[in-house]
């Protein structure tokens, strides 16, 4: 049966709540990044043949999966094998907590956006349980697909995970057990979600690792989008909901057809597979489109930022600064330590930083002279200025880490289990840190940059905030708390 085409249904999307001043600035599709860059610009990258007859496969993105699968069961065979009881020459942790930590900080995230999504094992074993099929296609899913509570449907859970395995940070990147325990238990949460919930309901808004993806994938230079709206709202059957005999329905439970940021957005591109009309596009665009994008905007991604930036400071005190007495909290010498190291990080993340922001933006409301803008409008609006930021602190964080420590990867692949194996030739190189004499200028770059970008959106998030007329003066404030924490930043990083 052929595809039906009906009448342009009407628009159902979001609109900006009326606290909200909308601008030429309030679509990611106007305006432009220093001046100079056209935000709307767009390159297809599935216009390239070979590319679009890629996506469009049912093995892919299966083959990387399977590959990733099969190192991660490395990754978790070593936690258990080897006895090693420090992490260094451990290949869960060297694999996961350098490589491919630093691969999705410096590589992945902001570049590629939630592209680890596409090709991550972790959930893979859930979602096969639901289908029953690993290369086929089976839309009706095997399960109980309830439905996950409203109320919870943001990134609220994420944050309070994420943070809380943080807390145990000084055992997962040191002790191999710790790390299998760690992937492990995601792997099982997967499951028992996959049976008992719809689709990737788990990846939506349970899984730590999803959480700050989603929310730095609005800064990244990839995005899922339909070319052609029109083509969209013509077509009745909405395959790339509802899946066809090509491909699933939007796993993620999204409507592919309409959806404007990456936030949601695993790129599992199924909707290539079940488009009838090759209507979906992958599009390499300049950083931080989505930001101006005013949906779901909530202060559960407002403190995914400041959980995130918090987060990058206590793991550089806790890992490469100087105060020895942090890092004997961090790593469990003593019960009441660790638990002074759970306060004060918690406090940190969920009421310092929170705090400190929410100050500079009551000055930048009380300096635009704007008073229909609600406060806790200009709070959520004004906190995406803080996505590049954090994601280039992040950045710099990861150079730091990989630069003086990343030659332990190479003894590690050699010998994953530690038994004297040297499969590569290169379980015998020594600890060698490359380039350690530019890390500092390379991290002081990385953060000028974070900063250029996120004064840029947050000038233009104050004229969407305030109005043409209060931008100026309620851009002030804002200005100068991004400048505190580039400072900021640059004096840990450099210290």
């Amino acid at each position: 049966m052929t595809d039906e085409i009906d009448t342009p249904q009407a628009d159902t999307s979001e609109q900006a709540p009326p606290c909200v001043r909308p601008t030429a600035d309030d679509s990611a599709q106007e305006g432009k990044l220093f001046g100079v860059v056209p935000l709307s610009w767009r390159f297809d990258l599935a216009s390239l043949p070979l590319v679009r007859r890629l996506l469009k496969k049912r093995w892919f993105p299966m083959a990387l999966i399977l590959v990733n699968m099969f190192i991660f069961a490395i990754i978790l065979t070593s936690g258990v094998v080897g006895g090693f009881s420090s992490g260094n020459y451990s290949f869960g942790i060297m694999i996961v907590w350098i490589l491919w930590w630093v691969a999705l900080m410096l590589l992945l995230v902001p570049v590629m956006s939630r592209s680890w999504c596409l090709m991550c094992p972790l959930p893979s074993l859930g979602e096969w349980l639901q289908r029953l099929k690993l290369f086929g296609v089976n839309n009706n899913l095997y399960g109980l697909n309830l439905k996950w509570p409203k109320r919870l449907s943001n990134m609220w859970v994420m944050n309070i995970l994420f943070l809380a395995t943080t807390f145990f940070s000084g055992f997962f990147t040191v002790k191999p057990l710790a790390t299998f325990y760690l992937l492990g238990g995601i792997i099982v949460i997967g499951i028992v979600m996959s049976l008992l919930f719809q689709k990737r309901t788990f990846c939506l808004y349970v899984c730590p690792v999803s959480g700050f993806q989603g929310l730095y994938a609005n800064a990244a230079m990839l995005e899922v989008r339909a070319k052609d709206p029109a083509i969209c709202a013509k077509h009745k059957k909405k395959t790339c909901v509802t899946g066809n005999k090509n491909g699933y329905g939007c796993p993620w439970l999204l409507e592919p057809h309409s959806f404007k940021r990456n936030t949601y957005c695993g790129m599992c591109m199924e909707c290539f597979k079940t488009c009838p009309f090759d209507n979906m596009a992958l599009n390499v665009r300049p950083p931080g489109t989505d930001l101006l994008v005013n949906e779901r905007r909530g202060l559960d991604e407002a403190w995914k930022a400041f959980i995130m930036m918090g987060i990058a400071v206590m793991f550089y005190v806790a890992m490469m600064g100087r105060w020895g007495w942090i890092k004997d909290w961090v790593r469990g010498d003593t019960l009441s330590g660790w638990l002074s190291f759970v306060g004060l990080h918690a406090a940190f993340n969920l009421l310092i930083i929170p705090g400190v922001f929410f100050v500079f933006v009551l000055l930048s409301k009380l300096a635009s002279g704007v008073k229909e803008t609600s406060l806790k409008a200009a709070f959520v609006n004004l906190s995406y200025s803080l996505i590049p930021m954090g994601l280039g602190a992040w950045v710099a964080f990861s150079l730091g880490f990989l630069l003086p420590n990343g030659s332990y990867v190479l003894h590690t692949i050699s010998d994953p289990f530690a038994w004297g194996w040297d499969l590569f030739g290169t379980a015998g190189i020594p600890w060698t840190p490359v380039a350690t004499a530019w890390l500092v200028p390379l991290q002081f770059a990385v953060l000028i940059v974070a900063f250029l970008i996120s004064a840029d959106y947050g000038l233009k998030l104050t004229r969407q905030t305030y109005g043409k007329a209060g931008a100026k003066r309620g851009f002030v404030p804002l200005l100068v708390f991004l400048m505190g924490v580039t400072v900021f930043f640059g004096w840990l990083y450099g210290g």
